[in-house]
């Protein structure tokens, strides 16, 4: 078949890289006048690397091994741990943090020169019983069996399925950095999660001595930007136990960006006719769990194995696709809604979850690990 995928992010790139694989026609196109390089750091979880290695993406050699995470209280005392080389050892696949533009490095090799137009924002989509069409603002258009939307956030894919305010404002937003920070932290497989009455900061290797660092602070669609965002952010948080503060002094204003955590409740059938949605498109979700490249990672993977079946017209397998999908993306979008990574657990309360809960909670998250376990069995 020929497959328009609009937007070349980590689902556009997966999506391309597993249909070229089963031998379709793929052009995708891109809005950005070239390959993305900004972004920080994705944490990339068992289910998130079983997937790259299906689709032939090797991680070796960039990012970090993430081997355990602690959530600690503001003043540096144990909420709860999670003991995250258990998953890797039961799955065989390890978590990793990664900077992004390295996973769109990654996921990009190999892939046909011309396979991406840049510059090519798309403006609407229409559909009969055997085609669908992609108009862009040049006035150019693309035709093709089957069209996947993998543009994100504000896509445009899902506003002509969907039309407009499926998308909703959460409740908190993000400070975020990805800094050459010299600190104990950086060199190790360790990942902190801290909470207070302030918000929350988490703290993670990303490979290279780079660290990702984060603050999570209550937040308004209609806030005000701060003008020295780092001077508020020290002046909040600079009180708070190690490394806290050695962290705050080492970044700076040029490392910094911020996004509001956005939210859209996750439909049983996302698609129509001959166009379906992955990624952000689909399932907007705060990034409380860290699963959102995961996700998308397992959109693709199911989308692949959906088209790869015989017999059935296309969107009937598409249609089967969002049904595999919902029963796992609902619930860690469900629960992403919920800001977990911003819970004050009591720390008595805390040591009753057990370190190896994370293994059981990834393969509930994944369509992927799920497989993994029927066919060992």
């Amino acid at each position: 078949m020929e497959i328009l995928v609009i937007g070349a992010g980590v689902g556009g790139l997966a999506v391309a890289r597993g249909l070229l694989t089963a031998g379709h026609q793929v052009r995708v196109f891109e809005q950005a006048p070239a390959p993305r390089t900004g972004g920080k750091a994705v944490l990339i979880w068992s289910n998130g690397t079983a997937i790259l290695n299906d689709l032939g993406v090797s991680l070796d050699g960039t990012g970090a091994r993430i081997d355990r995470i602690d959530a600690l209280t503001a003043d540096g005392r144990l909420r709860t741990s999670m003991n995250i080389a258990h998953a890797a050892d039961r799955y065989g696949f390890p978590t990793k943090a990664i900077p992004r533009r390295h996973l769109q490095e990654r996921l990009a090799d190999g892939l046909p020169d011309d396979l991406i137009r840049y510059g090519m924002s798309c403006q609407s989509v229409t559909q009969d019983n055997d085609r669908v069409t992609a108009t862009f603002s040049d006035g150019s258009t693309a035709t093709g069996d089957l069209l996947i939307g993998a543009d994100g956030h504000h896509s445009a894919v899902r506003r002509c399925l969907w039309g407009d305010g499926a998308v909703r404002p959460a409740t908190f937003g993000t400070w975020q950095g990805l800094s050459p920070i010299d600190i104990a932290l950086t060199s190790t497989h360790h990942h902190l999660m801290i909470t207070g009455r302030e918000g929350s900061c988490g703290l993670m290797p990303a490979g290279e001595g780079l660290l990702q660092w984060w603050f999570d602070v209550r937040w308004s669609s209609t806030d005000k930007r701060p003008a020295a965002p780092l001077t508020e952010l020290r002046r909040r948080f600079g009180r708070w136990a190690s490394p806290v503060p050695e962290v705050l002094a080492a970044a700076s204003e040029d490392d910094l960006e911020f996004f509001g955590h956005h939210w859209n409740k996750v439909r049983q059938v996302w698609g129509e006719g001959r166009i379906t949605l992955v990624g952000d498109a689909a399932h907007t979700m705060p990034p409380t769990l860290g699963q959102g490249a995961n996700q998308t990672l397992e959109d693709a993977w199911v989308l692949g194995r959906e088209l790869a079946k015989d017999g059935d017209d296309p969107a009937v397998r598409l249609r089967a696709y969002e049904k595999a999908r919902y029963p796992h993306i609902s619930l860690v979008s469900g629960l992403a809604r919920r800001n977990p990574a911003n819970w004050r657990i009591p720390p008595l309360i805390g040591r009753l979850f057990p370190e190896t809960s994370q293994t059981a909670m990834l393969a509930r998250y994944s369509n992927r690990l799920t497989a993994l376990a029927v066919q060992s069995a």
